[in-house]
C-alpha cells in the first residue's frame, strides 16, 4: 500500500503504561519551516534525547527524517566536507550531520555518518547525564561528531527520540545517541572500516539505540533491544513507514490487543518480545519479534499487523 511520507512531528503517548515516544520528522524545506525538536521535547525525555532535549537547552536542534541527499543538503558541506581517506585534522563543528543505521564490517547494525564512516561510543563516557570524557589528544584520535547550533541532524533508521546534543568543555556541540556521545576513529580511512571496534576494551561501534555494536544479544543490561531472548514487552509503537518514520500509533498490553489502525505498520519499536498477528483478536498468521524492527518486510509482516499478544 502507498506509504505516507514526511509529516512534521508526532508525539505518541501511551498513558496506560506511562511511556512516551518522540519522533521528529521533516521534509527538505526551508529552515523556517523546520521543527526544533530540542525546544519541543518534554522534560521527561531529556535523558533519552542526550540530556539536552527541552528545558531551555538553547541548542536549537533540528532533526530531519531521511538522508542528507534526500533533503538536498549542499555538496562539500556537513559530513561530505572531507573526502574518504582524508579525515579532518581536528574535530570540526558542521552545519549538518547524518546518522544512518547500516552495516560496517562485522557490525550489523551500526550507525554511520553521511560519508559512510563508522561512529563509536566510549565506555568511560556516561549517558545519564550525557557526558564526554574524551578531550585533548583523545579527541584527536577519536574526533567527536559535532554540529553547529541550529544545525541539522538527518536521521535515517535512527529514532529521533534517541538523538540529542551536549555542550563540550570547549563550547562545541557533540551529537549523542541514546545519551552516549558519538565519535569517529582517525584510523578508519574509508567507509565501512571498523578499526576502532574494541580498542582498549572501551570503544565500540554505536548501534541505532546507543548500545554497543558487536555484542551478543541479551549480553547484559546495556544490550537492550537485541534479537535474542528478551523479557516480554508491555507496549509497542507501530510506525506506518520503515525505519521508524511517522505516522505511528501506540498499543499497550496485557494480553491480546487489537490495533486501532490495522494492516499499516512497516516498522516497530518495543522494549521486549511480543507476538504479531495478521487478524484481530490474535488470530491468523503470527510472528514473534523482539526489540526494534526497522523493516517489518524483513520478517514477512509488512502491512499485516492487526493485533498483538503481550506477555
Amino acid at each position: 500500500m502507498t506509504k505516507k511520507t514526511k509529516p512534521a512531528l508526532l508525539l505518541a503517548s501511551l498513558a496506560t503504561v506511562g511511556a512516551l515516544a518522540l519522533t521528529a520528522c521533516g521534509g527538505g524545506g526551508s529552515d523556517d519551516g523546520a521543527k526544533k525538536a530540542a525546544g519541543n521535547a518534554p522534560a521527561a525525555n531529556a535523558d533519552r534525547a542526550g540530556g539536552q532535549a527541552g528545558g531551555g537547552s538553547g541548542y536549537d536542534l533540528s532533526l530531519r527524517s531521511g538522508t542528507a541527499r534526500e533533503n538536498n543538503a549542499p555538496q562539500r558541506t556537513g559530513d561530505w566536507a572531507n573526502p574518504p581517506g582524508k579525515p579532518a585534522a581536528k574535530p570540526v563543528q558542521r552545519k549538518w550531520v547524518q546518522l544512518s543505521a547500516s552495516r560496517a564490517g562485522d557490525l550489523d547494525p551500526v550507525v554511520v555518518n553521511g560519508s559512510g564512516f563508522t561512529l563509536y561510543r566510549f565506555d568511560k563516557d556516561t549517558a545519564r547525564p550525557s557526558t564526554s570524557n574524551c578531550s585533548g589528544a583523545c579527541a584527536t584520535t577519536w574526533p567527536p561528531v559535532l554540529v553547529d547550533p541550529g544545525g541539522k541532524i538527518f536521521v535515517d533508521g535512527v529514532k529521533a527520540a534517541d538523538v540529542g546534543v551536549i555542550k563540550r568543555d570547549d563550547g562545541t556541540r557533540q551529537v549523542t545517541i541514546g545519551g552516549w556521545p558519538v565519535y569517529r576513529f582517525h584510523k578508519d580511512l574509508k567507509p565501512g572500516d571498523t578499526n576502532g571496534q574494541g580498542v582498549g576494551g572501551t570503544w565500540f561501534g554505536v548501534t541505532p539505540n546507543g548500545q554497543k555494536g558487536g555484542q551478543p544479544a541479551g549480553g547484559g543490561a546495556d544490550q537492550g533491544g537485541g534479537q535474542g531472548q528478551a523479557d516480554p514487552a508491555s507496549s509497542v509503537i507501530l510506525f506506518d513507514n520503515p525505519r521508524f518514520q511517522d505516522p505511528a500509533q501506540g498499543v499497550a498490553g496485557p494480553g491480546c490487543q487489537n490495533v486501532a489502525r490495522p494492516r499499516v505498520a512497516s516498522s516497530l519499536s518495543a522494549d521486549g518480545s511480543l507476538k504479531l498477528w495478521s487478524r484481530p483478536n490474535c488470530k491468523g498468521e503470527s510472528k514473534v519479534v523482539s526489540g526494534d524492527v526497522a523493516d517489518l518486510g524483513s520478517v514477512g509482516f509488512d502491512n499485516k499487523v492487526s493485533s498483538i499478544a503481550f506477555g
